[in-house]
């Protein structure tokens, strides 16, 4: 333990401090069947033409075509990771404040 002021931190205050701060950020939980829903309902708004390829991928991933960009869709079942979701908005140049 060390010495914070007047008072005594145990070790691991420090890292309950970054867990509190990361789950402050917002967390998006949505099906890739969702994602396909909200980019649709985008293009329509926009006049940009969205479709799903299947064929186009391997066992149950899928393309998703947003006018000359695509992006693949792992399984539309399955919850998209943070991550995948980040970087399938990134890869489709759409902000994420659109689909809301």
């Amino acid at each position: 333990m060390r010495r914070v002021g007047n008072d005594i931190a145990h070790p691991a205050a420090n890292r309950i401090d970054i867990r509190t701060i990361l789950t402050d950020n917002k967390v998006v939980i949505m099906k890739g069947s969702e994602f396909f829903k909200k980019i649709k309902k985008l293009g329509r708004e926009k006049g940009v033409e969205v479709h799903l390829e299947s064929r186009r991928g391997k066992g149950s991933h899928s393309t998703l075509f947003y006018g000359d960009k695509f992006t693949i869709i792992r399984n539309l079942k399955d919850e998209l990771k943070t991550g995948t979701y980040q970087a399938m908005l990134k890869q489709l140049c759409i902000e994420e404040h659109d689909l809301r």
